[in-house]
């Protein structure tokens, strides 16, 4: 089956930086559209940042020019590099492979949990 795993959370002070990984298994992950999301206890997963199989990035407003999504097809890795943390970022990542065939079909990572917190 599917398996993605995400690597690289921890906790930062605000305004510092993390880069976040995702390894996929058991697809083929050049024909995937990959992103990160992130999801706060009693709040809906919300995208951060995704990623098309031909390259076509889309970031949310509030990460906009702060974060960067990028993927390494021949590794079947996906990364974050998350720049000028704020507090509101605290939340768990996850990693999300999808593909359309009429409908979408998601695959999930377990999540990393990122804390920025003095």
């Amino acid at each position: 089956q599917v398996r993605l795993v995400e690597s690289g959370g921890g906790l930062v002070q605000p305004g510092g930086s993390l880069r976040l990984s995702c390894v996929g298994s058991r697809l083929i992950f050049s024909r995937h559209g990959v992103g990160w999301y992130r999801q706060v206890p009693g709040h809906q997963r919300e995208l951060v940042a995704e990623i098309s199989s031909d390259g076509v990035t889309t970031y949310s407003d509030s990460v906009k020019g702060r974060f960067a999504i990028s993927r390494d097809n021949a590794k079947n890795s996906l990364y974050l590099q998350m720049n000028s943390l704020k507090p509101a970022a605290t939340a768990v990542y996850y990693c999300n492979a999808h593909f359309i065939r009429g409908l979408r079909y998601d695959f999930w990572g377990q999540g990393t949990q990122v804390n920025v917190s003095s």
